[in-house]
């Protein structure tokens, strides 16, 4: 039996050190080559609803790109507070924002995808940049970075979406690491060829890619989704690339409680629960090999059955992700969450299991 668990040990070893090895390593040892500004027209497409906080100091950011040729389009997802009135007020202010107003429609009551369609609709660019009301971009150049990634071929392009770092709070680095490796994952597998989605923080596309699936029919009557669902429906090797430049970075404001972040990541799961099977696949099989090397050596440990080696791999495998993960790290400014690597790996290893069985035995209530 403790053969059979030393020879499965060895079989998890090998594929985590494929995943990051021959996978990862593609994000991990990219170079970040410089393209060239262009000028397309774009349209810059911000939902809201009820973010009257956040809109107040992050729409301005937007209105203040250094860019030639673009527009925002706000959309007031039937909001109950004061958000309608504060984008009137930006129309009125910036003469490139148009607004778009959404009511409650019994059919669409409370999707937000219904919403963005009016507004992509309300678009008068072929070029569309998504970002959510809660966040803003780190630099003027935001739009310009994420548009020099655009050309004939690549129509979409998957940029970051950082979260704000919280002084002091252990679970910003958690949120912080679950994001920077969820990150790695789908901007890895862009580079070998498999995108499986993006994140409504921070990408773009050319809108014909939207009207050539009749937008978010296929899965409107998810609730959640509009970003991932939407990219792993239409995303493929030849029309996606990935934008990783520090200046076309977009930051949000992190959920300040265990509780309300788990409630996100099981929306997250469930909506994942729809990619592709190839998608589905490869991410189940990098999290089983993930617990596995947490649980079977414990019980080879236990019994000291070839500790010296079981030992020898454990050490090698966390040597080797740490380089991986820190290189990553390094290029989208998360260096601080890697001085906790062993530990928020384990935390976030058991975290992702207890959204598995919770989504198991009960839905998540979605959002928005």
């Amino acid at each position: 039996m403790l053969s059979i668990l030393f020879i499965l040990f060895i079989v998890v070893v090998a594929v985590q050190l494929f995943y990051y090895g021959f996978i990862f390593g593609r994000f991990a040892f990219a170079k970040n080559k410089k393209k060239s500004p262009k000028r397309i027209p774009i349209s810059v497409i911000v939902c809201a609803k009820n973010e009257e906080e956040n809109i107040v100091n992050f729409i301005p950011l937007l209105a203040e790109q250094d860019y030639p040729d673009y527009e925002i389009i706000l959309i007031d997802d039937a909001s109950s507070d004061n958000t309608l009135a504060i984008f009137e007020e930006f129309e009125k202010k910036y003469s490139n924002v148009r607004l778009v107003k959404v009511d409650n429609n019994e059919a669409f009551w409370g999707n937000r995808k219904f919403s963005l369609t009016l507004g992509i609709k309300a678009a008068k660019n072929p070029y569309l940049l998504f970002t959510n009301a809660d966040c803003y971009p780190v630099s003027k150049d935001w739009i310009s970075q994420m548009s020099s990634n655009f050309t004939m071929q690549k129509t979409i392009v998957l940029g970051y979406g950082a979260f704000e770092k919280i002084s002091g709070s252990f679970l910003n680095k958690i949120i912080r690491f679950e994001n920077l490796l969820n990150t790695v994952q789908y901007f890895s597998w862009t580079k070998v060829g498999k995108p499986y989605k993006g994140v409504g923080r921070n990408y773009g596309y050319k809108k014909e890619e939207f009207f050539n699936v009749n937008g978010f029919i296929d899965h409107m009557k998810v609730r959640a989704g509009d970003d991932d669902l939407f990219i792993n429906q239409v995303a493929t090797s030849r029309n996606t690339t990935i934008c990783f430049d520090a200046a076309s970075f977009t930051y949000c404001k992190p959920k300040k409680t265990f509780k309300d972040w788990l409630e996100l990541k099981r929306i997250n799961h469930a909506t994942a629960s729809f990619y592709k099977p190839f998608d589905k696949i490869q991410l189940s099989v990098f999290f089983i090999s993930q617990l596995s090397f947490i649980i079977v050596p414990i019980v080879l440990l236990i019994f000291q059955y070839q500790w010296i080696t079981v030992l020898s791999l454990i050490g090698f495998r966390y040597l080797f992700t740490w380089l991986i993960l820190g290189f990553s790290a390094g290029k989208l400014k998360e260096k601080d969450v890697m001085y906790w690597f062993p530990v928020i790996e384990i935390i976030h290893i058991f975290t992702q299991l207890k959204i598995f069985t919770s989504n198991f035995y009960s839905k998540p209530v979605y959002w928005k």
